[in-house]
């Protein structure tokens, strides 16, 4: 059975996400501010695949990409052997955002963020 992290990358924090392949819904897990963080989440989640939002602007073309974003690619890729798998997250902080309900009981935005980004690849693999 396959448990998925969905990630939304931020320059501050890393918004994270889970799911597992039988619920196929994914749910806020929380926030980090690094690849270490991760790697953390990963052993304790004992996760199988990992969606990462891809950051693009709204126009954008892939050498558009954040320069930073690539190289936490490139660090979360040489320090896990699971399958790294990035969509396109254009609106997905937007969306979290939208979101309603009083602050104090949501989640955090790159939280929601990841979860949508992981909601979105789940839906797509239906």
């Amino acid at each position: 059975m396959e448990k998925y992290l969905g990630i939304d990358w931020g320059e501050k924090r890393i918004g994270l996400a889970t799911a597992e392949e039988e619920l196929n819904m994914a749910l806020p897990l929380g926030t980090v501010s690094d690849v270490a963080g991760i790697l953390q989440t990963i052993e304790e989640e004992e996760i199988t695949k990992i969606v990462l939002g891809r950051p693009y602007q709204m126009a954008s073309l892939e050498h558009d990409i954040n320069p930073d974003f690539l190289k936490f690619v490139e660090v979360l890729e040489s320090q896990t052997n699971i399958p790294v798998i990035q969509i396109d997250e254009r609106l997905s902080s937007l969306a979290a955002d939208a979101m309603g309900g009083p602050k104090k009981m949501r989640a955090g935005r790159d939280e929601i963020a990841a979860a949508l980004i992981l909601q979105s690849y789940l839906d797509k693999q239906r």
